[in-house]
């Protein structure tokens, strides 16, 4: 088949000059380079991968983009793996556990251009206003943000905040925002709520105030999680303050309250 990955992988030696001889000996010094064998494409078995359809390792497809000069991305799509997928695909798990996010690839789709007559002050389904999306290199959307913001997801077994702040929510932090600040506040949305990692729970949202070298993690009254009290630095560190989300509304379930589950933790 002409478009086999394979047979495109020939073309494209052929086109650039290259012997399967010549491949193997470039990829033994990729491997020498980087101490790992694992790099070296033997003769046979590029003859394997352009005539028999045998499916390279990931250290030998790296030592194919590499060669002949060809992006890693491009030659992952030609075996069926579209890298900008990602974004999509990852909703076929949920972590239990609130984590940061970090980019799943350098290019991501993106709306290019909204509808003339999208209000701000309406609400719609923004998905219609979109006329056209495109790709855009990750980078330049740095340029659409700050470098003090991260980004957040409130694992599905999180209801420490609960229901201001709904499991399965995505959110904006604040890294200048990394003191508590202690006031009187006229309702639970002025409140800051705070992103915290801490060495035993692992990431938490939650209100944060301070007393000595204790920091107190406090949960929205309707939550069914634990008031936390932990030494500041050592056991828990505030990363920022939550300044933006973004929350489904019909997939999750509160689990029953359990008494025990209230017991405040207390400093050793």
């Amino acid at each position: 088949m002409v478009n086999h990955p394979g047979n495109r992988l020939r073309i494209l030696r052929e086109q650039l000059g290259f012997t399967m001889r010549d491949v193997e000996t470039s990829s033994i010094r990729l491997a020498e380079k980087h101490k790992n064998e694992e790099y070296v494409m033997p003769v046979s078995r590029l003859s394997d991968v352009e005539t028999k359809g045998v499916v390279p390792s990931i250290y030998r497809i790296y030592s194919l983009a590499v060669i002949y000069r060809l992006d890693v991305h491009e030659l992952l799509s030609w075996y069926g793996i579209d890298l900008q997928d990602a974004a999509k695909d990852i909703s076929v798990s949920e972590p239990p556990k609130t984590h940061r996010i970090e980019p799943l690839a350098k290019n991501v789709k993106v709306p290019t251009r909204i509808d003339p007559s999208f209000d701000l002050r309406k609400t719609v389904n923004f998905g219609r206003m979109i006329e056209q999306w495109g790709v855009v290199p990750f980078a330049e959307l740095q340029k659409l943000s700050f470098d003090e913001f991260t980004y957040g997801y409130v694992g599905t077994d999180d209801f420490t905040m609960f229901p201001l702040l709904l499991p399965g929510s995505f959110i904006q932090v604040d890294e200048k925002k990394n003191e508590a600040v202690e006031a009187v506040w006229r309702t639970e949305y002025e409140r800051p709520i705070y992103f915290v990692e801490t060495r035993d729970y692992g990431f938490i949202c939650s209100w944060v105030s301070t007393k000595g070298e204790a920091i107190i993690l406090q949960p929205h009254p309707l939550s069914p999680a634990p008031v936390r009290i932990l030494r500041q630095e050592r056991e828990a560190e505030i990363i920022g303050q939550v300044v933006g989300m973004a929350m489904r509304l019909d997939r999750f379930a509160v689990p029953e309250r359990q008494p025990e589950q209230k017991v405040t933790a207390r400093l050793n």
